[in-house]
């Protein structure tokens, strides 16, 4: 079944017109101001101090925006080679690898002007091909779940890969994240970016319509980190693309994330099921874990025995946003690591926020700092709308037909 139009009013917002995806995106600068203040003492401070480098990272200095760099990272299997692009802006520093669109490293400054790597990978293509969950990559068609794999759009059923036990996860067993991206420079007034570029053909992991998608990673003068999603279809399919960093403020390798400090601006959020596929229900989380309105460590709560968080030993549920769809993106989350003073703020014009504390990692894996990666160290705030949207006639729509424009725009700025 289409799942509804503007359905779900009074708990997420009225979707602007034409559905529920399609927005301009421009970004409010109301809270720029006291950051940029910030961010460039903190900068010019560190430049100025001489500070030696540490172990996690380089000292910050002021630049400006600088060219993007290509350099060749890896080839894969059949030869095919991956290219890892590098910008530097607002005393932001961003490697971006053309297989997945991968984050590979996103450097900021702490109260001191220590940079660190705040996101976590691998060093090395082949690790990322035989490894990955998902570290740092871009996700679609369909970012999160959908039940049994399984949808009926327009009368039609469609059933697609299946790769998360009954259920299909992050757009099937080859989705974004395993793709070659096309990748084009960009440099415009004081910005610096990347256009990405993929096209999913019709019948992809089981999706109707050809995909053409662009994804434009932008380093504001601010050091902002904006990205912006587009996609268009020759026939009516489903879509719901985001990014699943794994960040870790204290950076990449240091440990828990449970001291961090999370806000969500969010009164509600959709408990799940055994299979982790949300139950349609709109659950408030006053007097639960799930409470974030007020900032508070992650580590307070997660190990609480309530039910939904046995099941996904922790937290990897969808948060309702009090502000629903929106025009353009408004700040819905802050995380902050109190030893390092390093904050993100995040906004968007999504519905959903899926926070996810982690919880599968094992130890298995080693980052580039050569430390292993254990459950809770790290975590994603990955803006979307909702899980399994497709078989949910009352959440805010998924779905895209021929003609429209797919647009959300996602913005993280940093500070210290």
């Amino acid at each position: 079944m289409e799942q509804a139009q503007g359905r779900f009013v009074s708990q997420i917002g009225a979707p602007p017109e034409g559905g529920a995806l399609f927005f301009p995106t421009q970004f409010p600068n109301e809270a720029e101001p006291h950051m940029e203040l910030n961010r460039r003492t903190v900068i010019a401070g560190a430049a100025a101090a001489g500070m030696a480098a540490t172990t996690l990272g380089g000292t910050a200095h002021a630049t400006g925006g600088r060219k993007p760099v290509k350099t060749l990272f890896g080839k894969l299997a059949d030869g095919t080679k991956i290219y890892s692009w590098s910008l530097e802006n607002g005393g932001t520093r961003l490697k971006v690898l053309s297989y997945g669109g991968i984050v590979q490293s996103l450097e900021i400054p702490d109260r001191r002007g220590r940079y660190a790597n705040v996101s976590a990978g691998f060093d090395n293509i082949e690790d990322y091909v035989a490894k990955s969950p998902y570290f740092g990559a871009l996700i679609g068609r369909y970012g999160n779940r959908i039940g049994q794999g399984k949808f009926t759009l327009d009368g039609k059923n469609y059933q697609l890969s299946v790769n998360d036990g009954e259920q299909s996860l992050h757009g099937g067993a080859k989705g974004f994240d395993k793709r070659v991206w096309d990748i084009e420079p960009f440099t415009k007034g004081s910005d610096v970016g990347l256009h990405l570029y993929y096209t999913s053909v019709d019948g992809e992991m089981g999706y109707p319509g050809t995909l053409k998608t662009k994804v434009t990673y932008t380093l504001t003068k601010h050091g902002d980190w904006r990205v912006d999603y587009e996609a268009t279809t020759d026939k009516a399919t489903v879509v719901n693309l985001t990014s699943h960093v794994y960040f870790n403020l204290a950076g990449e390798g240091s440990g828990t994330i449970e001291d961090h400090e999370l806000q969500i601006a969010a009164s509600r959020y959709t408990p799940t099921d055994s299979g982790l596929i949300p139950t349609g229900e709109l659950a408030k989380v006053a007097g639960t874990p799930f409470d974030f309105r007020k900032a508070k460590p992650i580590g307070r709560d997660i190990r609480v025995s309530h039910p939904q968080l046995v099941t996904a030993k922790g937290f990897d549920h969808n948060w309702v946003l009090d502000k629903g769809i929106t025009a353009r993106p408004e700040h819905i989350a802050t995380l902050r690591d109190p030893a390092s003073g390093r904050t993100m703020k995040i906004a968007t014009n999504e519905p959903g926020l899926q926070f996810y504390s982690g919880n599968f990692l094992d130890g298995t894996l080693t980052g580039p700092s050569g430390r292993t990666y254990r459950q809770g160290d790290a975590l994603c705030l990955e803006t979307q709308h909702f899980p399994d949207s497709p078989n949910k006639p009352s959440f805010p729509s998924t779905v895209l037909r021929p003609g429209q424009t797919y647009r959300t725009t996602t913005v993280h700025t940093f500070g210290c």
